[in-house]
């Protein structure tokens, strides 16, 4: 038996899915969420192998959504936004179905999805849709069970850790699974800058630089904090402040 599990935020939609599963004995709707954040958290409770899954929803998206999940199920996108179509498919989606759908085109999805192993999921998510307006505006993280939306003008700082980050705000220390690279390539340019190869800064909450060692320097943060610059860094950081 396939454990399924609906995610959107529309009911119609939950409904409509519903009905068109009814036709498949050897599949077992488990659960219906209305948003991202309950689809995480039923994802992490019950397990499924199969999700059906919106992109725009209230809170965090299914993009989003997906990136907090370590052990991905089979994923069947349904939206009515078209352009998302080709990111949907570089993450492993199975499908994308587009909003209004026909029962024989849910159909073709689903089969297609008994056909495949549960073990072969969406990889490398974030990878493929840096270009999503909500990335330059918030990361999202988890803490323990619980989701948090990080605005990213409370960031101070970012630091490798070894196949993670450390987000540092003025509030605590989080930790997600993501590259330097691909902050690097994601955040505001205009607000954030890469000054060191483990460190990204926020140049809102930079106050001054000190000479440190040889061609090495120091910034010096609002609150006091001290953040490695290197020399590559120095550069960068001065053709972006004009000095």
């Amino acid at each position: 038996m396939i454990k399924a599990l609906i995610i959107d935020d529309e009911i119609l939609a939950r409904e409509n899915i519903k009905n068109h599963l009814h036709s498949f004995e050897e599949i077992e709707i488990i659960g219906e969420c209305a948003n991202g954040f309950d689809g995480y958290k039923s994802i992490h409770e019950y397990q499924p192998d199969l999700v059906f899954l919106d992109i725009q929803m209230p809170k965090i998206n299914g993009f989003e959504m997906l990136e907090l999940i370590e052990e991905k199920p089979l994923i069947i996108f349904t939206t009515a936004f078209d352009e998302y179509a080709l990111k949907a498919f570089e993450t492993g989606a199975v499908d994308y179905l587009l909003k209004p759908f026909s029962k024989e085109r849910f159909k073709q999805s689903v089969l297609k999805c008994l056909t495949q192993s549960v073990t072969e999921a969406p990889k490398a998510v974030e990878e493929y849709t840096s270009d999503m307006p909500e990335r330059q505006n918030r990361i999202v993280v988890k803490n323990a069970n619980d989701i948090q939306i990080i605005p990213v003008e409370n960031i101070k700082y970012i630091e490798a850790y070894d196949d993670y980050v450390k987000i540092f705000t003025h509030e605590k220390k989080h930790v997600k699974s993501t590259t330097m690279n691909f902050l690097e390539k994601t955040l505001n340019s205009k607000l954030f800058i890469r000054v060191h190869r483990s460190y990204i800064i926020n140049t809102n909450q930079l106050t001054k630089i000190e000479p440190y060692k040889k061609n090495n320097y120091i910034a010096i943060l609002k609150d006091g904090e001290q953040v490695p610059i290197s020399r590559s860094g120095y550069v960068r950081l001065k053709k972006k402040l004009g000095i």
